[in-house]
């Protein structure tokens, strides 16, 4: 396959309050023929967000906008249906934003790569949708939840290290039953 595809990198700027740095990021492969809708998918995806119940934008460095159509979605000024518009509007070295809930502002700057890429060459197949082919960072969750069943103010439980694995490893579980040989 040829070099036509775009590599696309995401980092998460800030969100629920908070300013990252180092910034975590992906970089995907995407076509051309991509939708932004597809984009917001992939990014969601990556970035673990388990909650799509919230609304998202595009925004363009030539200022347009984009985003899935939702009631009262033009009181909030003129923009473009993202499941209709397709990434081949985007051009080598473009930067644009991506923001993902408008209450906790999950904000993300986009960076179109300055080359075009094979996606077999970089993933080794050709997805229908984009993809993500790198990373780095810590995610945050999306609700700042740190441990299961979270409330905001219940302190971290203390770290029981591998103990409270189950022994389906030898190095899981309580370490007498494997130092005893």
């Amino acid at each position: 396959m040829a070099r036509t595809w775009l590599s696309i990198r995401v980092d998460l700027v800030s969100g629920h309050g908070e300013d990252f740095w180092p910034r975590p990021g992906r970089i995907f492969a995407a076509a051309r023929r991509h939708t932004f809708a597809q984009l917001a998918e992939a990014i969601d995806d990556a970035l673990a967000r388990w909650d799509r119940s919230h609304l998202h934008d595009f925004t363009l460095a030539d200022e347009t906008r984009l985003t899935t159509p939702y009631i009262d979605w033009e009181d909030t000024g003129p923009a473009l249906d993202d499941r209709r518009t397709t990434l081949a509007r985007l051009r080598a070295g473009e930067q644009f934003v991506y923001v993902f809930d408008f209450g906790d502002d999950w904000t993300h700057l986009c960076t179109v790569g300055p080359e075009r890429i094979d996606p077999l060459d970089e993933l080794g197949i050709v997805p229908d949708r984009p993809l993500p082919y790198w990373g780095w960072g810590w995610i945050p969750d999306q609700y700042g939840r740190r441990f299961d069943n979270d409330d905001g103010e219940a302190p971290v439980p203390e770290n029981p290290g591998l103990a409270s694995l189950p022994p389906l490893l030898p190095w899981w579980g309580r370490q007498e039953r494997w130092e005893r040989g």
